[in-house]
């Protein structure tokens, strides 16, 4: 909502900027994409590794502090 009601004052101050905005956004979403894709992929691996360190601790029943 913050978003849209700063657009919209965009709108009002500086129309051709706001409408730049608009065209670009999605511009800018679809060429950072892969790179969240990536983040999401080192994620799930250090979530791996983190859960394969705390097997054993797992196994023998302590609490992993959660």
């Amino acid at each position: 909502m913050l978003g849209f009601l700063l657009w919209l004052l965009l709108l009002f101050v500086c129309w051709p900027l706001a409408l730049l905005a608009l065209v670009v956004y999605p511009l800018v979403w679809l060429l950072l994409l892969p790179f969240r894709l990536l983040g999401i992929g080192v994620e799930a691996v250090f979530e791996l590794l983190r859960a394969v360190v705390m097997l054993p601790a797992r196994v023998l029943g302590l609490s992993s502090g959660r």
